[in-house]
């Protein structure tokens, strides 16, 4: 247990060094927090309305103080209150953030189920004209940008065939499921589509690496079969890198794909914390991405204890 401990400790640090970069990336934005906030009605503010709507939000105050007086609320669980919305930004944040979760979730596993399977296809025919045809569909996979496969998706099945819904109201999983799955399938599609191509590459590289390892020749020399070797031997050892692009990219995905989520009209937390930037929403967007942060470094210790079950030869020791 001292490798998780010692992952934990360091999880401040980064925390803090995420704080200060997001507090002072958000006021480098050019604009007036005020006139972003009202729209065109900042224009019927008074100066000394202004100036009271600046000192209400403390943003009357030098940098420092702002951000000392922030961070003192969030050590105290408060992340503040938004000023789009008028509510906590923890609660906006839960609010919006199962959807994310959702997404996340369904595009891993269309990317894992697509490529994995495909990737081993390819890496035990190699060089042959199935192993050529893999690689080029994951080449043009990974060439071709998100929106544009989420565009020719609404485009072929919604607009051409009618079979999904192009978008509308968010459907929670908990209100019906049928109607949820049929409008995440193709926001899920256009991120599990992009990935898989990244799938199928990487696994079909460390495949062939396995392939050529000495205990995989002698698995073969005692007899067993040839999809045993495969699924019992190489399989567990190839899935390392595997596992390693997968938490990286689920912990984007968990920060919100802003475009998809702007595409298919999805009230993600990509799209909120976008909308925030726009509105100069200061709480809103520390908030969140704190959050974000957060959750991918817990993704990311969990991917690095999963290489010791997937390998027993690693072993997180202290020195």
């Amino acid at each position: 247990m001292s490798y998780p401990l010692r992952r934990l400790l360091v999880f401040p640090l980064v925390m803090l060094g995420v704080s200060v970069f997001v507090f002072i990336a958000i006021r480098l934005v050019p604009g007036d927090a005020i006139t972003a906030m009202l729209g065109t009605e900042s224009g019927l503010l008074t100066p000394a309305q202004r100036e009271a709507l600046t000192a209400y939000f403390g943003l009357d105050q030098n940098w420092f103080v702002q951000f000392w007086r922030w961070l003192s609320r969030v050590l105290q669980g408060d992340l503040g209150i938004s000023t789009t919305y008028g509510k906590p930004v923890m609660t906006i944040i839960l609010e919006h953030f199962p959807l994310t979760l959702e997404l996340a979730v369904l595009s891993m596993l269309i990317a894992i189920g697509i490529g994995l399977p495909a990737g081993i296809f390819a890496a035990t025919r190699k060089d042959k004209p199935s192993d050529m045809a893999v690689r080029v569909i994951a080449m043009v996979g990974q060439s071709t940008p998100g929106f544009v496969v989420g565009l020719l998706l609404i485009f072929v099945l919604s607009v051409g065939f009618g079979v999904l819904p192009q978008m509308g109201t968010f459907v929670p999983l908990t209100e019906g499921i049928s109607r949820n799955l049929a409008q995440m399938i193709l926001p899920a599609l256009t991120l599990g589509t992009a990935f898989a191509a990244a799938v199928i590459r990487i696994s079909r590289s460390a495949m062939l690496d396995i392939l050529r390892e000495d205990f995989v020749r002698t698995a073969r020399s005692k007899g067993l079969s040839r999809r045993r070797v495969i699924w019992r031997h190489a399989l567990p050892n190839a899935l390392i890198p595997v596992v390693t692009l997968s938490g990286v990219e689920f912990g984007y995905l968990l920060g919100g794909a802003v475009l998809v989520e702007q595409i298919f009209a999805l009230p993600g937390l990509g799209r909120v914390v976008l909308d925030a930037i726009q509105q100069r929403d200061y709480a809103l967007v520390q908030g969140s991405v704190l959050f974000i942060a957060f959750n991918f470094m817990v993704v990311n210790l969990l991917v690095d204890l999963a290489y010791a079950a997937l390998d027993p030869r690693i072993r997180f020791e202290t020195k």
